[in-house]
């Protein structure tokens, strides 16, 4: 009889365990060779996302045709709806330049962009002495946008802060400044803004806090108004806020040596 050998089954060598720090090395090994690409791709996306801008929105339509709505009007609306503030509504009655009292235009240039008719666009002295403003104090005190930025911001972007919108709105902004007067540019941004709650452009905000027409404003209410522009939910013209009655202060007195200034047979 044969005798059936027996095979031996040798034990098979056990794989070594990899530790975890092998893997994670592994790993970073792997992706160390993508992350050029992939930073790469990150930056000509964002690179073709605000190169858009120079070819959107026409700006140039905003010569003769007034804007119905803007950005930050459809942005509050989506806020009363998201809120359940479905009975709230926009406020708002196209006033011509002409028509908005002088003390009204030379109070918000005052207290929003004093330099609005020598810049192009945008004021590097304001960016620095807001920058210096906000290290002194140690927080966002102060911000340093123009009267033009804040029309682009206003007509077609939300109120996020980053920096990719910042670099939308500049290249907006040089571009409204290129095709745009500097008057249509004020009549545009004093019938934009917002007043209050629900309140744009000075016809509504006129009639809302004094009940007359915005060419009836005296120096004092236009000051008021000018004086809330910084925070307008926060903050209205007949307030008895001492903040605001400061700000008012500061504004008026500046806006009478404007006025003294440009009156007939003045030296200045």
């Amino acid at each position: 009889m044969r005798q059936r050998m027996k095979t031996l089954k040798l034990p098979t060598p056990s794989r070594p365990v990899e530790s975890d720090a092998g893997r994670w090395a592994s790993l970073w090994k792997t992706w160390a060779g993508r992350i050029p690409r992939i930073l790469l791709l990150l930056l000509v996306l964002g690179v073709l996302d605000v190169a858009r801008f120079f070819i959107w929105p026409d700006v140039a339509d905003l010569k003769k045709s007034n804007p119905e709505t803007t950005a930050f009007m459809e942005y509050r609306k989506e806020q009363w709806e998201n809120m359940g503030r479905k009975k709230n509504t926009v406020r708002h009655q196209w006033v011509r330049l002409r028509d908005i009292s002088p003390n009204l235009v030379k109070a918000v240039t005052i207290a929003e962009d004093d330099r609005f008719w020598m810049h192009e666009g945008f004021d590097l002295e304001g960016i620095e002495e807001a920058l210096l403003r906000n290290l002194e104090e140690g927080r966002l005190a102060a911000g340093g946008s123009t009267i033009s930025q804040q029309l682009v911001k206003n007509l077609y972007f939300s109120p996020e802060k980053s920096l990719t919108r910042k670099l939308r709105e500049a290249v907006v902004t040089w571009r409204v400044e290129n095709a745009l007067s500097k008057t249509r540019i004020l009549e545009l941004y004093l019938n934009c803004i917002e007043w209050g709650d629900g309140i744009f452009g000075i016809g509504a905000a006129s009639h809302h806090y004094y009940g007359k027409s915005p060419s009836a404003l005296t120096p004092r209410e236009a000051a008021s108004l000018a004086a809330v522009l910084p925070n307008p939910l926060k903050w209205t013209p007949t307030s008895q806020s001492r903040v605001v009655k400061l700000r008012t202060r500061i504004i008026l007195r500046r806006l009478e040596r404007r006025l003294q200034q440009d009156a007939p047979g003045s030296d200045g």
